[in-house]
């Protein structure tokens, strides 16, 4: 049996309100061997932690996506300290830009994206980028620090951004994107990240890959990312499960 790390994950979501500790033993009995659930405003970061506390196999990372920052209080960057001081916290994310939608606060995402980033660097903790048509800014918020010590979440770049945030020093990681019949541009910037530099992600319960497409994602369909990486890569998907598992652990080195 195949063991893997899911390193984006969203269990906090409604859709798994339902079913969510049936869901999570489930995947980890069928080989997820660590979950990190990811943090987009305070009360979800407050779930995420409250979660890994509960499952011993579930981590957590805290932070304020960028579609979350209206609204933020004074006091976020106090509240996101506090529990990032817990050891089962291992990343402050996910955080970046997202200018997908109308009616977006640039000004308010750039701020709130480098005060997070000043936060992990004083916290010495990697963080978990998410940038979504915003390449441009991103790019330019994160060469301004030199070496980031990260992963690009969830990447829908070019492979020349790929490269560029390899260069930076992150890591990358796709979604159940790879699989899909239109993911050309994907597989072209999958192509250019070397293996010991990716990392797997569901981003569940969306993304989910073919043949699941438009159904809700969890953790154990990263079987048909691995399968898919080790296609392009021309390895087994045993070594892809291996190298991005290594990666992880490097990389979240909180994570025991």
């Amino acid at each position: 049996m195949l063991e893997y790390i899911d390193s984006h994950a969203h269990y906090d979501d409604e859709q798994f309100d339902s079913d969510r500790d049936e869901v999570l033993h489930r995947v980890h009995e069928g080989g997820v061997r660590y979950i990190v659930n990811m943090g987009c405003n305070l009360e979800r970061s407050r779930l995420s932690v409250e979660y890994a506390e509960k499952y011993p196999f579930v981590y957590a990372a805290v932070g304020i996506h960028p579609e979350d920052v209206e609204g933020t209080p004074e006091n976020y960057l106090e509240q996101l300290k506090n529990w990032a001081d817990n050891p089962k916290v291992v990343a402050i994310g996910e955080i970046g830009l997202d200018y997908h939608y109308e009616g977006y606060n640039a000004d308010l995402q750039k701020r709130i994206f480098e005060e997070q980033l000043d936060l992990a660097d004083r916290l010495g903790l990697p963080v978990v980028i998410h940038s979504r048509d915003a390449t441009g800014d991103t790019m330019d918020i994160l060469r301004s620090r030199g070496k980031v010590r990260g992963v690009m979440h969830c990447f829908s770049g070019s492979a020349e951004t790929a490269r560029q945030v390899l260069d930076l020093g992150m890591n990358i990681s796709f979604t159940g994107v790879l699989t899909f019949k239109n993911a050309r541009k994907a597989l072209e910037a999958l192509a250019v990240v070397p293996l010991e530099r990716l990392m797997l992600e569901t981003d569940c319960p969306y993304m989910a890959p073919e043949p699941n497409r438009g159904k809700r994602c969890d953790s154990g369909m990263i079987v048909h990312i691995i399968n898919k990486i080790a296609e392009v890569k021309g390895v087994t998907p045993e070594a892809v499960a291996k190298q991005t598992m290594e990666n992880t652990l490097r990389l979240f080195d909180r994570i025991k």
